[in-house]
């Protein structure tokens, strides 16, 4: 019987539980999307689509960290910060905009947002923002680690280092993120539209043979001259588990 070995980075709680965020925006869909990507770091959410909802599940939730969107049907961002902050003066949030000038982002920093995003974003650039954030807010316990590891395969989150056996493997951006996604997901079947959803962001128009020519890239670099551990199932997907 293999040992599964694998460690996924989660940041926790400095009691060990999962920590907590709130994400406050209008669209449903987006609101959606973004829960679910920060649920699948294991970390606990809740969402509101309007600001008196969102200052009545912060009094309820007592989020570690808040994703609030800046314009909102009944009152803004903005408004929902000051709510918020006057129950909890240190709340880390990282605000989402369509708006892109100097003139908002200094309004949202002044008011006491720790960060900003423009949208369109990238699911991706959300989760890394927030877990930088709650780190640097000290919302979470130190020493969390940032490797995922796979058999002898080891990923840096934090160096973008990635190691075979010991040997680095240099890898692109791209194929950095989909492996990635392979390692935080090891023995799991993941198909196609899986991939190109997490790793190409959901607004991709592209074809999904992107995901088999990238495929083919990790394997150059991951598995060549090796036993395999990246591995096609025909009609299904793909899936990474240790060699042996």
């Amino acid at each position: 019987m293999t040992v599964n070995t694998t460690s996924r980075p989660e940041l926790r709680r400095p009691d060990g539980a999962p920590v907590r965020v709130l994400v406050v925006d209008d669209e449903p869909t987006l609101a959606e999307l973004v829960t679910l990507a920060l649920r699948y770091e294991g970390w606990d959410v809740r969402s509101a689509l309007d600001g008196s909802s969102a200052v009545r599940v912060a009094r309820e939730f007592k989020p570690d960290a808040v994703v609030l969107d800046v314009m909102l049907p009944d009152f803004d961002g903005l408004e929902v910060l000051r709510r918020m902050r006057a129950e909890v003066d240190s709340l880390p949030v990282l605000f989402l905009t369509a708006k892109d000038s100097v003139e908002d982002r200094i309004a949202g920093l002044t008011a006491g947002g720790d960060d900003y995003v423009t949208k369109p974003f990238s699911v991706e650039e959300v989760v890394l923002r927030l877990r930088a954030l709650m780190r640097r807010t000290g919302v979470t316990e130190a020493g969390g680690g940032s490797a995922l590891v796979v058999g002898d395969l080891t990923l840096d989150e934090d160096t973008r280092e990635v190691f075979r056996g010991g040997e680095a493997v240099l890898l692109t951006a791209t194929e950095f993120e989909l492996l990635r996604f392979l390692m935080r997901n090891p023995r799991r079947v993941l198909s196609k539209t899986q991939i190109l959803d997490r790793v190409w962001n959901y607004d991709f128009g592209g074809q999904a043979n992107i995901v088999e020519l990238y495929i083919s890239y990790l394997r150059k670099k991951i598995d060549a001259g090796r036993e395999p551990m990246i591995h096609t199932m025909r009609g299904a997907g793909y899936v990474l588990k240790p060699a042996g």
